[in-house]
């Protein structure tokens, strides 16, 4: 494992590297901290209410970071590193001051290969590791190959939990209910099957999914009035922004704005009856990673989206969403996760300098 460095807010640096890792927009220039440095493949953090910030590694690694500290965290059971398989997201719930619950998302190493699985556990109180974990949910069957998991987890208003699951590489089984390829799946903080699920009862379907025709959704999150959007890769061009409805269809591999990698066209065009348009699309493609939607100051109520490919954050705004800005650094490489702290800053992971950010909120 690599050392881990923490940095803290007010990170000891030399001015030339702060003032290239600043980050200029419409409004004024950001100015970005490194908070922890060292990290492996990292893929999303979650903000405890005592101060603790937790990274998951890809590898299976859970890493807190605490008063001027970073420590692992253990009793992360087994997972699937393999592609972009691993340990994935996490999600603190906003009871955890009282229950002490968190939630990951992992690729299981499953019957057939792996698949992308909901991990429900406990933090001990001293924070060293998970108690009483317990796999919640896992997807209907496991497949080969590393290639698109998701997946990302969000709580909804009445607190059950949004999971996207990736198609696996199958692109046609993002149109079978049977399965959960491709698909945005609800479930309770249990595991359970809400009873108003749209396809609770429908015959052959898998009662847990909530929406399909997904490719491969590695950004989600709620707006302000706790609506579902989600950020998903496309093929060739195409990566869209959907705002999620229930029971809805996207299309994926039936209409699509992108292209095979070859170049052959995909599917039967860009529209059909029955299918959703999406909101926004990036052609070329900018492979989409984490997302928030921004509460308060002079972006209130846009949209960040990190680029894997392109190396900046996406800042969405108006009604439709459109991409009013691209924000970019030496920061910002292979953005992976994007949120907004409970400090109102902007804080990002970059998986190529395997470090934790903190950007100063606009103006």
């Amino acid at each position: 494992m690599k050392k881990l460095v923490f940095s803290g807010i007010l990170a000891l640096c030399p001015l030339s590297l702060a003032a290239a890792e600043d980050i200029s927009s419409e409004i004024g220039t950001l100015s970005v901290t490194p908070v922890v440095q060292g990290l492996d493949s990292p893929w999303a953090f979650g903000f405890l209410p005592d101060g603790t910030i937790l990274v998951t590694e890809r590898d299976g690694r859970l890493v807190a970071v605490r008063d001027g500290a970073a420590k692992r965290v253990g009793g992360v059971p087994e997972v699937y590193d393999g592609g972009q398989g691993g340990l994935l997201d996490i999600l603190v719930p906003r009871d955890f001051a009282s229950s002490r619950e968190l939630f990951f998302s992992y690729a299981k190493p499953m019957r057939g290969g792996a698949g992308t699985a909901v991990l429900r556990a406990r933090l001990s109180e001293d924070g060293s590791r998970l108690e009483a974990a317990e796999t919640i949910f896992e997807m209907s069957r496991g497949s080969g190959g590393g290639r698109h998991f998701g997946s990302r987890l969000v709580e909804a208003p009445d607190g059950t939990l949004f999971v996207t699951i990736g198609e696996r590489g199958d692109a046609d089984a993002a149109q079978d209910l049977a399965r959960h390829n491709g698909t945005v799946v609800r479930i309770t903080r249990t595991g359970k099957v809400p009873g108003d699920n749209p396809f609770v009862g429908t015959s052959g379907a898998r009662p847990e999914i909530w929406s399909y025709g997904h490719r491969n959704a590695q950004g989600a999150a709620l707006d302000r009035r706790g609506r579902l959007w989600v950020a998903e890769h496309g093929a060739k061009g195409g990566d869209e922004v959907n705002r999620i409805e229930k029971g809805a269809n996207y299309g994926w591999p039936v209409i699509s704005y992108g292209r095979h990698y070859s170049g052959a066209k995909i599917g039967e065009g860009t529209s059909k009856p029955g299918m959703e348009q999406p909101v926004f699309y990036w052609d070329p493609s900018i492979a989409p990673s984490g997302m928030t939607f921004l509460s308060g100051g002079r972006w209130d109520g846009d949209a960040l989206v990190g680029s894997l490919k392109f190396d900046y954050i996406s800042r969405l705004s108006g009604d439709p969403l459109r991409e009013a800005e691209k924000l970019s650094s030496d920061a910002t490489q292979r953005i992976r996760d994007v949120a907004q702290g409970p400090d109102g800053a902007i804080w990002f992971l970059s998986e190529t300098r395997g470090t934790l950010f903190r950007a100063s909120p606009p103006r």
